[in-house]
């Protein structure tokens, strides 16, 4: 494993501070999509970007916010690759984004911090949850919600309704 350089750690900073154009409330190192930052020259970067998904449509405009970003700070040449291996899981998000979703009035995906195979198995119609851990309300804090879609605004989030203060809110599903 090579170690980054203080350059290199500078440039994965500002790269992760830039928000992304779905939850611009997240820095997308909050969200855990910026792996790496490598300097090719002394003023040529690339940088390692994870999509939350394979057709995830805001990669694009990720990648032309860290190349402008990364510009205005003196690296004319700016590769962004999108890299998905290791995939994204929303265990990347961390504690700062999870804490910024639920102020924002999202559910934060529950941690799942698995390895390896993930068991699979077909239960209850969609509506039904069936996770130990349930999705709390990010407006009470109540335990009883209930799933009123698997998709919500983006792809990545279900929508829910509290059945304690009958709110609807988005919930960034765990992946």
């Amino acid at each position: 494993m090579v170690t980054a350089t203080a350059l290199e750690a500078q440039l994965l900073e500002l790269a992760g501070s830039v928000p992304d154009p779905e939850l611009p409330v997240l820095t997308l190192r909050e969200l855990g999509v910026v792996r790496a930052v490598r300097m090719d020259g002394p003023d040529t970067v690339e940088v390692e970007l994870t999509p939350t998904y394979t057709g995830c449509p805001a990669i694009e405009a990720m990648s032309v916010d860290i190349e402008q970003v990364l510009r205005a700070h003196g690296m004319r040449h700016v590769t962004v690759r999108t890299v998905l291996a290791p995939a994204w899981s929303t265990d990347d998000i961390t504690p700062e984004g999870r804490r910024k979703l639920q102020e924002f009035g999202i559910a934060p995906p529950r941690v799942q911090q698995t390895s390896g195979p993930v068991e699979l198995a077909l239960g209850p119609t969609r509506t039904q949850d069936t996770e130990a851990e349930p999705v709390r309300c990010p407006h009470c804090g109540s335990a009883d919600t209930e799933l009123l879609s698997r998709f919500s605004s983006t792809a990545c989030k279900a929508l829910r309704r509290c059945l304690v203060c009958r709110e609807p809110f988005d919930h960034f599903k765990e992946l």
